[in-house]
């Protein structure tokens, strides 16, 4: 049942809101710990994260209590004005991700991090062309749209896109490279495809793009939206490749629940930065910091990338039941291959109390539980499985 303060929760009123996302059969009316409490009275158990952003779960009481501590002391102020915890929170993350990308620039979704790495390879370059991986995807903004694989087919709206776009395989190293030249002022890859149904990029295309890239002076871009922040078994998937990006951008388990994103740059990038190259109201606001402070200490101080990697290598050796075939991805961000269509699979699983997500593969179903998932957690996903037909 859910808690009684669920229970007395308001009707929806009537609907005002723009009819442009598909909506799940259920509503939530609060959260706690993995599990989501809906309006009829379940339980649910969280496989899927609000899009891989509640990495600490919900109602974790250290974030909760840093959003309240600096909401007291200063609840925003300008970029303008420095400000410690801004300065304390860049060296956190910077220090969290050990990929020597030591100069942070913070905003406040992915999609806006993807733009401003996209602006910076062009105007950096003076060059007109970005290459992007087929199936990726990096945002709904008119740049990040642009290198998103298929936007342009169904929902981009723009009349052009404001450069040339090449995308190349995401498998065939020799052939990814082959798409980058002298025009290429820049190269966005998503090390851990999301969205494509937690595709792991194979480490030699990384290599080769990363090589290709210093062949001809184009920048390399890690968006590491979906798979960062330790999603992926390391604090950046760059890390568990060993291939370090000129610029990476992170965001969701960022900020845990709080709209928050980085790009992280390298010292030649940011060493030609000027005044007014970028720029943003509420990026970088205190409320933000405060909660990408306590995200890094909560992720580093209760040891929970070594227990992503645990509860992975769980869900690999366990969740191959019914109708899963084989697991795919990196920590947990991974993509359960089906032999019947994941949409079928993912009602199933809801009607046994677990929500999981879908992908653009039709036979992927997504996970991208929280880090604090536990071993019981996961028994309860290898049960529902195993009841399924196969």
């Amino acid at each position: 049942m859910a808690p009684s303060s669920a229970q007395a929760a308001p009707a929806p009123v009537a609907d005002h809101l723009a009819h442009v996302f598909a909506q799940y059969p259920f509503e939530v009316v609060s959260a706690d710990g993995v599990w989501l409490h809906t309006r009829d009275g379940r339980r649910v158990l969280d496989y899927y994260g609000g899009h891989a952003v509640a990495a600490l779960g919900y109602g974790h009481p250290r974030w909760l209590e840093a959003l309240e501590r600096q909401a007291r002391e200063v609840l925003f102020q300008t970029n303008a004005i420095p400000m410690q915890i801004r300065e304390r929170a860049a060296a956190r993350l910077v220090a969290f991700a050990g990929l020597g990308l030591d100069t942070v620039f913070f905003v406040n979704s992915g999609a806006e991090a993807n733009e401003n790495a996209l602006r910076l390879g062009f105007k950096l370059t003076g060059r007109r062309e970005a290459v992007a991986l087929e199936h990726g995807w990096h945002g709904r903004t008119a740049a990040a749209g642009a290198v998103t694989y298929g936007a342009r087919e169904k929902w981009y709206g723009f009349p052009q896109t404001p450069f040339d776009v090449r995308f190349v395989s995401r498998s065939d190293p020799a052939a990814a490279a082959a798409g980058v030249s002298e025009r290429t002022a820049c190269v966005i890859v998503e090390p851990v495809q999301g969205l494509a149904g937690a595709y792991e990029v194979p480490v030699a295309v990384l290599e080769a793009l990363r090589r290709r890239c210093d062949e001809v002076g184009a920048l390399l871009i890690f968006d590491e939206v979906q798979c960062g922040v330790g999603r992926s078994g390391a604090p950046f998937a760059a890390n568990r490749a060993g291939v370090t990006p000129d610029m990476l951008t992170a965001a969701k388990a960022l900020g845990a629940g709080f709209p928050v994103s980085a790009l992280l740059l390298s010292t030649p990038v940011a060493s030609r930065l000027r005044i007014e190259d970028m720029g943003t109201t509420f990026g970088g606001g205190p409320l933000a910091c405060a909660i990408v402070e306590a995200v890094i200490d909560i992720i580093e101080s209760e040891a929970l990338i070594a227990n992503v990697e645990r509860m992975s290598a769980l869900i690999r050796s366990t969740c191959i039941a019914g109708p899963v075939t084989a697991v795919q991805g990196a920590g947990l961000l991974l993509g359960l291959r089906t032999t019947r269509p994941a949409k079928d699979v993912q009602r199933e699983l809801l009607a046994r109390g677990i929500f999981a997500g879908t992908a653009a593969d039709p036979h992927i179903v997504r996970l991208l539980p929280p880090f604090t998932l536990e071993a019981p957690h996961v028994a309860a996903l290898g049960a529902a499985l195993a009841e399924l037909p196969a």
